[in-house]
């Protein structure tokens, strides 16, 4: 049986990536993605500097708080088993990573979560699943484009896949009609300038381009 946020992820579609907001900004941001009609929210881990971590885990605490049902959210540039278990402590429902760590996906699994771990060739792809991945995040898929989209689903059909890097509401539909279960959005439709300038008017706009495309 599919996980509960494997179905949810389905039927939503987009996932808005948000990386590079800070606490100050966090809950006008959800609420502009929200308004526009998103609603499952990726928050990245901020590996860059000392207090990056922690700042991560505010804003996983703040938002799941804060929303609490009305958002599916998830943890992403998750790097280790010790960020599993401190980002499904703040409330994240799913855990996303850049890369296919077979310690991290099994803690996931374990404690109950989704799994999303990065791959990109067929290879990487195939073990992510063999290790226990719900969906593998095809990363990043900007450099190939929906053309390998089409080739890795060729014959892995039976492996879900998001594709992740590039989306935009231009070519959104060619990855969700070539085969990918979901994609993931992040400057294209959370820009951190954007948030810094207070300007979610257009953050607002580019959500519903994107949900129209969808629809």
């Amino acid at each position: 049986m599919p996980h509960p946020i494997y179905e949810k992820l389905e039927l939503h579609q987009i996932i808005a990536i948000i990386r590079g907001v800070g606490k100050e900004h966090m809950i006008q941001t959800v609420e502009t993605l929200l308004e526009g009609g998103i609603d499952c929210i990726e928050i990245t881990f901020d590996h860059s500097r000392e207090k990056g971590i922690r700042s991560t885990l505010d804003c996983l605490e703040m938002v799941s708080g804060h929303f609490g049902h009305q958002v599916i959210l998830g943890a992403g540039t998750v790097l280790t088993k010790e960020e599993v278990h401190l980002a499904k402590s703040c409330g994240a429902q799913y855990i996303i990573s850049p890369n296919t760590d077979q310690a991290v996906i099994a803690v996931t699994k374990e404690v109950g979560m989704l799994s999303m771990p990065g791959a990109l060739t067929p290879t990487e792809v195939i073990m992510a699943y063999h290790y226990g991945a719900d969906i593998v995040k095809l990363f990043p898929i900007d450099t190939l484009g929906v053309a390998y989209l089409k080739a890795i689903k060729s014959p892995l059909k039976h492996i879900p896949v998001s594709a992740v890097g590039g989306v935009t509401p231009e070519n959104i539909s060619m990855f969700l009609n070539n085969g990918a279960l979901c994609v993931g959005v992040g400057g294209n439709l959370v820009n951190a300038k954007l948030v810094e300038s207070g300007d979610y008017e257009k953050i607002f706009l580019q959500t519903r381009s994107f949900c129209d495309r969808i629809k």
